[in-house]
C-alpha cells in the first residue's frame, strides 16, 4: 500500500537542451552572468540539478552552448544570398548579431570568455573566409580579415553591454547615449582638453552609426 499521506510520484520530468538553454538566457537576461547558475537553472525548469547535469557538465558549457544557439539563431538570409555585394552582406550580418546580442545583455557580456569553436560559431567563420576569397581576397588575407571582422563585431558588442553596470535589459540605444553625454561632460577641460571637447561625440560610441562606422572603415581597409 501506498503509505498514508504519500502519492504515488507522478510521471519524470522531460526536459530537452533547449529548455535548459532557454532557462540559462531568462536568467542571464534577469540578473546578469551571476544568475545563471546550474541550481538557478535547474529550479527556473522545474528539475533537480543532476537533470541538468545529465546534458551539460558545468555551467561553461550552458554558456558554449548558448552562445552557439544565439549566433545559429541570427537571421543569415542576407548573408547567404550571393547575389548581393559582398560589404552588404558583412554589413547585415554584423547588424543582425548585434541586435540580436544586445537584446540579451547578460549573455553577450559572456561572449569574450572562452573559445568560439562551435560549429556554429565555426560556419560563420566558414562562410566569411568563402565570401572574402570570391571578393578577390587571398585565402590567408581572407582568413585574417574573417578573426579581424570577428573580433571588432563581437568585442563592440561586448564593450556596448558592459557599458551598463545593471543586470536585465538595456535601456533604449538614445537613453544610453543621454546618459553617456551627462557624464562625459563632467570631464574637466583644463584636464582632458580634447576628451572634454570630444564628450557629444564619446557618447555616441554604443550608437549603431559609430558600430557601422567603424565596420565600415575595416572593410574599406579590407577592400
Amino acid at each position: 500500500m501506498t503509505p498514508a499521506g504519500r502519492g504515488r510520484p507522478g510521471p519524470r520530468r522531460a526536459l530537452t537542451e533547449d529548455e535548459i538553454l532557454d532557462a540559462a538566457l531568462a536568467l542571464l537576461d534577469e540578473a546578469g552572468p551571476a544568475g545563471a547558475s546550474i541550481r538557478g537553472i535547474a529550479a527556473k525548469v522545474g528539475v533537480a540539478p543532476n537533470a541538468v547535469y545529465t546534458y551539460f557538465p558545468d555551467k561553461a558549457a550552458v554558456v558554449r552552448a548558448l552562445v552557439e544557439k544565439l549566433l545559429g539563431d541570427a537571421d543569415h538570409g542576407v548573408f547567404a544570398d550571393r547575389d548581393r555585394p559582398w560589404r552588404e552582406r558583412i554589413e547585415a550580418l554584423a547588424i543582425d548579431l548585434r541586435e540580436r546580442l544586445v537584446a540579451h545583455p547578460g549573455a553577450a557580456a559572456l561572449l569574450m570568455s572562452g573559445p568560439m569553436d562551435g560549429p556554429r560559431a565555426t560556419a560563420i567563420g566558414e562562410q566569411l573566409q568563402e565570401l572574402l576569397i570570391g571578393a578577390g581576397l587571398a585565402p590567408t588575407a581572407a582568413a585574417r580579415s574573417t578573426y579581424l571582422l570577428i573580433v571588432y563585431v563581437l568585442g563592440s558588442i561586448a564593450l556596448e553591454v558592459a557599458d551598463e553596470s545593471e543586470p536585465g535589459p538595456l535601456p533604449s540605444e538614445a537613453a544610453r547615449i543621454d546618459s553617456r553625454r551627462r557624464v562625459f561632460e563632467q570631464i574637466p577641460a583644463e584636464v582632458f582638453p580634447r576628451s572634454a571637447a570630444a564628450a557629444r561625440t564619446m557618447a555616441t560610441y554604443v550608437s549603431t552609426d559609430q558600430y557601422l562606422w567603424g565596420l565600415r572603415r575595416i572593410l574599406d581597409g579590407i577592400s
